[in-house]
């Protein structure tokens, strides 16, 4: 990233190399839609490049990254909002393309295929459900290992918030998906 804010372009190159795939992956699950993410990663290269002369080089550079692009997800909420258009899960269900790709395959019975495609179908709509403050944290903490720190300086929030909403984001969980994941639970 200095080398980049020294006037050396190609060093924008050896960034996207080595932070891109992650960052499309964090965009993915949070947006839920890959096309809207490869547009959004490329949106945050664009930006570090016309703001690589802010960057403030005792911050890391994952970190200054994932604000843009957390940014950028928040902008694009704001969008969807205002512009409504084919909902998520029918635009996945079209293309064929979806997280259940990601997952391990162990070689299950058909049975035992159908229920996990089910279950990570579950889980992928419970937590595109979250509110945004609670998804965006979760997300980062679960998907992308960030630390509590930098999911902080990301969201612009102290430490403690951001375990408080990832504790709600994960009750919220658990009470989506308890009946899908343990079966129907006893009163008391």
């Amino acid at each position: 990233m200095v080398r980049l804010a020294a006037g050396h372009g190609p060093a924008l190159n050896n960034l996207m190399e080595r932070h891109a795939p992650k960052l499309f992956n964090y965009l993915a699950r949070s947006l839920q839609d890959e096309n809207d993410a490869a547009d959004l990663a490329q949106e945050t290269f664009v930006r570090v490049f016309q703001n690589c002369m802010k960057f403030d080089a005792r911050m890391k550079f994952s970190t200054w990254l994932y604000a843009i692009a957390t940014n950028l997800v928040k902008d694009r909420y704001r969008h969807r909002t205002r512009h409504p258009q084919v909902s998520l899960d029918a635009e996945n269900q079209a293309t064929g393309e979806d997280f259940r790709a990601t997952m391990p395959e162990q070689s299950p019975t058909p049975s035992e295929s159908l229920q996990g495609v089910e279950r990570a179908e579950a889980v992928r709509q419970a937590v595109g459900r979250l509110p945004e403050d609670l998804r965006t944290p979760l997300i980062l903490s679960e998907y992308e290992e960030l630390s509590h720190a930098e999911i902080g300086e990301i969201l612009k929030c102290s430490v403690k918030a951001v375990e408080t909403r990832l504790y709600r984001a994960r009750n919220q969980l658990r009470e989506k998906l308890a009946p899908l994941l343990d079966g129907p639970r006893s009163a008391g």
